[in-house]
């Protein structure tokens, strides 16, 4: 049964969000924008909030490369999420989003690309890689691009949030 390029690929990324959608069972909001704490030592590592921003920045950014529409993204969303940003600690919560909207505006995006995925023609992910540099040395076509954003890199990320939820006494998910 032959399968296009976009339909493996909507098929990676549907199975990285069940992961970050069981990833999210039992955590507290008080704790989505905080490092872990174990033995009393607070552990610098990626929590939750960052690992759900900054992958809800690549929603859109697949959609634009695929020629669809993107939902905006939160001007503030850039400025703590990009791969540039820095995970911080939020004791007070007033450095991050909601929980309830990192959450909301990853899901939001990540379902519009698995519908635009498994529509967008063959041709297209064929297309080179818009990226400079080592992106495209490493991803050198649109679908090469996109397969490794729904699946590695997610995957990766929501590797952070599973070690997370275990130093935070959650278990796995």
């Amino acid at each position: 049964m032959p399968r296009s390029l976009g339909n493996v690929i909507a098929d990676s990324l549907q199975l990285s969000i069940g992961y970050a959608d069981r990833l999210l069972k039992d955590v507290p909001a008080e704790r989505f924008a905080r490092f872990a704490v174990v033995g009393g030592q607070i552990v610098e590592s990626n929590h939750p909030a960052f690992v759900y921003g900054h992958l809800s920045l690549y929603a859109p950014k697949i959609l634009h490369q695929i020629g669809c529409p993107a939902p905006p993204v939160p001007e503030h969303f850039e400025i703590r999420f990009s791969k540039d940003a820095k995970c911080v600690d939020d004791p007070d919560l007033d450095l991050y989003p909601s929980m309830d909207e990192i959450v909301t505006f990853f899901h939001e995006g990540h379902r519009m690309v698995t519908g635009a995925l498994r529509s967008t023609p063959e041709d297209v992910f064929q297309q080179s890689n818009p990226a400079e540099g080592r992106m495209k040395e490493l991803f050198p076509t649109i679908g090469s691009v996109q397969a490794f954003y729904c699946g590695g890199h997610m995957m990766m990320h929501l590797g952070q949030v599973s070690a997370w939820r275990r130093m935070e006494g959650l278990g796995a998910a």
